[in-house]
Formats: structure tokens, sequence, C-alpha cells
């Protein structure tokens, strides 16, 4: 059973990925102390690079995933100092991380937070060595009929638990798989809002899709809030950074509860951190919060989202490895990296490629262990990354990004198209959407009308097939349920207690 894990540490343990595990750790926690880069700007900007160098499949994922774990980590930073998440997983963190770094334990709280990081993250990796090959062996008995029903799963996960706005998010994902549709139709060979451009005829390329969906639409979002100062743009002193042992010991049932909920909340499709965080915050306020001291400064009040962020993060390699589905927005930029080397994730991937499943999940281990040596005595030098100036970081991600584009294509329509759709998200972002949906409905919508077709082609057109193995017919009823509960279990309750009060 963990024969791959094996080969996966020799390819995780030679001097090539071992740097690399490195240079993502740090990449990813600088991108993380910014606030609005974020993992998946990190990751966009980074990847064409990457593939561009020549680096082997399992490499470049490690890189990728180093960014990915180490931004995580990294997002902490301007919200305990600043009030101002570093991305939407690090929200939750501000209600006590902030109000610790007022009261002068901003170095504690820095401390804490990535011990916290470091105990949630191992919970979940250890979750994903132990489910990702039992699941991998489960989804191997999956035919086209079983994915497309998993595909409406994850949509109707995603509307429900991505973002506040149910719709806004619904109508995001549905713009997502529009795009997807982009292209010669390889059933029909029908052209689809192609426009007569050649350029269009395989479709929307997904690197230049990320890079102006969020890259782009970021550059222009920081354009347009360059000359605002925040009142509370002044750092409060760091002092001492080291978090006591006491201090840990307190909060270690917050750090455990929230890292096993965040793993098992990164699991599910299209959630994300920021689920995670919100989640666990609540849910650790209900226990612990005895005196109403959350949101006051709280130390478990940090400990709890940064525990499930970054066991988020893990939990959401569980269903790219072993089914193909993002579980969350950056996990579908990587899904896109696997695809650029002409690798599909699924359940045959620890079979046949397993020094590429086997090193992602050996390079979380050592990434780990490697975020916390760097987050802990280096936490004051990271936080200098906050004082960098608007001037030298919009130009910086805008070479990187037209760089990136144009290594890939050598065109510049490729570049004209970036713009593009990086003023439609910049466009989308005003308006209140999360950007999020949009790559995951452009995912997984491809993949989704892949399966359609061939279940109808297996079945002569016969829809009945969608819904006939108790598989699929499972995950239909699940996917029905997420939707309605929400919606009905208030209802349920405001009438219960309008009988009791009658």
């Amino acid at each position: 059973m963990f024969d791959f894990l094996i080969e996966g540490f020799g390819v995780a343990l030679s001097p090539l990925n071992l740097g690399l595990a490195f240079l993502g750790a740090l990449l990813g926690t600088l991108f993380g102390a910014l606030p609005g880069i974020g993992p998946i700007n990190g990751i966009a900007i980074l990847m064409p690079l990457a593939y561009t160098l020549g680096l082997p499949a399992e490499s470049a994922l490690i890189l990728l995933a180093g960014i990915y774990t180490g931004a995580e980590y990294g997002g902490r930073m301007s919200s305990i100092l600043l009030n101002v998440p570093g991305d939407a997983g690090a929200v939750m963190t501000t209600l006590d991380g902030h109000p610790l770094a007022k009261q002068g334990l901003a170095g504690p709280a820095l401390g804490l937070s990535a011990v916290s990081s470091f105990v949630g993250a191992t919970i979940a990796i250890i979750g994903l060595t132990l489910f990702a090959p039992l699941l991998a062996e489960v989804a191997v008995m999956f035919g086209p009929a079983e994915f497309f029903a998993l595909m409406i799963f994850a949509f109707s996960s995603m509307a429900v638990m991505m973002g506040k706005d149910p719709v806004k998010t619904a109508i995001g994902a549905v713009l997502g798989v529009l795009i997807a549709t982009v292209g010669v139709d390889g059933g029909t060979g029908v052209m689809r809002f192609t426009f007569g451009m050649p350029e269009l005829y395989d479709g929307v390329d997904f690197v230049v899709m990320i890079i102006g969906l969020f890259a782009i639409s970021e550059i222009l979002l920081m354009l347009e809030h360059a000359h605002r100062r925040d009142a509370d743009d002044e750092m409060p002193p760091l002092g001492r950074v080291f978090v006591s042992l006491k201090e840990v010991l307190h909060c270690k049932g917050a750090m455990g509860r929230s890292g096993l909920l965040g793993f098992i909340i990164g699991v599910l499709p299209g959630t994300g951190a920021s689920v995670a965080g919100a989640v666990s915050y609540t849910t650790e306020k209900r226990l612990s919060d005895k005196d109403g001291t959350f949101g006051k400064g709280d130390m478990r009040g940090l400990a709890a989202p940064e525990a499930a962020n970054n066991a988020s993060a893990a939990g959401s390699f569980v269903p790219m490895l072993t089914l193909g589905i993002p579980g969350s927005g950056t996990t579908a930029v990587l899904l896109g990296a696997l695809m650029l080397y002409n690798i599909t994730p699924g359940p045959m991937m620890f079979t046949e490629r397993p020094e590429v499943a086997g090193g992602l999940i050996a390079s979380l281990y050592i990434g780990n262990i490697v975020l916390l040596a760097l987050n802990l005595p280096l936490a004051g030098v990271f936080a200098r990354v906050l004082t960098i100036p608007r001037w030298v970081l919009v130009p910086a991600i805008a070479i990187l990004a037209f760089v990136g584009v144009y290594q890939l294509h050598s065109d510049l329509t490729a570049i004209y198209l970036m713009l593009i759709i990086g003023v439609f998200g910049y466009l989308l972002r005003k308006l209140g959407f999360s950007l999020a949906p949009v790559i995951l409905g452009y995912v997984l919508g491809g993949l989704m009308e892949q399966n359609l077709r061939r279940a109808l082609s297996i079945s002569g057109g016969d829809a009945g097939i969608l819904w006939q193995s108790g598989i699929s017919l499972g995950l239909w009823i699940a996917a029905a349920a997420l939707l309605v509960l929400p919606w009905l279990v208030p209802k349920l309750l405001a009438g219960r207690s309008r009988r009791h009060a009658g």
C-alpha cells in the first residue's frame, strides 16, 4: 500500500527536488504574506516558467505544491500585523490575530500561527497518505456515468460551501463552464464561440486563463488602490517571535480538532481554505469560548483557523490525485499544471505514475518541516515584505505574467487574450464575484462534457445510465441533499422555535 510513498521519498530527497521544495516554501511564504497575491496568483505566475525551464513533472509539481502550502503559512502575517488578510483563507485569522498584535503579542501570535499551521498540515498529510490510495482503489470502479455524477456533486458542494453568496458562486461556475466550451467540438467538429479566430480552435489556453483571470485582475486592483492608505498600515513591534510551550499546550485541543475538521472539509470538492477557516473558528468558539474572549485576542481563536487552513490545503490534494477533481481553486490550477505534462490525475496515477503522486506527498512532509523552520526564526524578515511599495510590486508581477505567457506561446494573440480575460476578471471582482468558482467551472466543465458524451455513447443515448449504478445514484442524492439542506434546516428550526414559543 505504501510502495508509492517509499518511491516518492526517493524522488523528493533528490538534491534538485529538495532545493525546489525549499524554494517553493520560501516563495510561497513571500507570496502569501503580500495581501491579495496568495497561492493561486503565485502558482499562476510561476507555472509557465517551471514548464519552459524543462523541469520534470514531479519536480514542477513539488515546486508548485511548495508555493501552495507556503502561501497558506504566509497569509497569516498581514492578517495579524495589519488586519488585512493575505488571502481568503486568512480572513478568520484577523479576528483574534490582530487584537493580539495590538496587545503587544504580535511575535507570539506569529509563532503560534506557525506551530498551528504545522500541526494542521501534519494531520492532513497523514490523512492524505492513508486515505488517498484507498480512495483510488474505489475510484478504479468509476465509469463515465459515475464521474459525471461526481462532477455534479462537486458543483453542488461548490455552490453551497464556497463564498457567501451561493447564487454568485453558481453564476461564476457557469461562466467557467461556458469558457471551457470555446473551441472545436471534439465530437462533431463544430466550431463553438471561436468568432472565426484560428487561435481559439483549441479553446482558451489554461495558462492564459489563470494568469489573466488572477494575476492581471490583481494588478488592476492594485493600481486602483495605489494611492489609498489604511489607518491600520503601521506594523506593531514584533517582540519575541518564539511561542512558549505553555501557550502551545493551551491551544492543543483547538489545533487538533481544527486540523481534523480542515482535512475533512478540504477533501470535499470545491471548498477550500476559506470554508475550513470559517467552520473551524465558529466550531471552536462554541466549544471553548466560555469567557467571551474570542474576537478580543484569544490564542485559541488564532490557532483554530490557522490549523484548519493548512489542513484544508493538504486535504484538497485527495480528490485531485485520486479522482481528478480539484478540491479547491488552487488545486484546479495544479490540475492544469499536470495536464501541461500530459498527465491525467485519477485513480491510476498511483500505479502508473507513482513517482509523481508519491513524490508530491513525500514533498509535503519535507516542505512542512521546512516551512516551520523558516517561519519561526525568520518571521521578522518575512514581515518586512509587507513594506514593499506597490510601484515595485505591480511591475514585477506584470513582467512575470507577460513573460510566462509569451514563453509558452510566442504569440501576441495570447497576450491580448490574457489582457481581455484580466479585465473580465477585474469586473467580476468589482461586482463581488469570487474567481475560484470560475476556474473550477472551467476545469470541471470540459471533464463533465467528456464523461457525459462517453456515458451516453455507451448507453446508445439512454440518459438512465447516468443514475443506474449505486455509486452514481448515491452521488446524485448527495448533490441534491447539499442543495436542499441549507435551505430546509433553517426553515425547520424556525418552525420548531415558533411552536415552542406558542
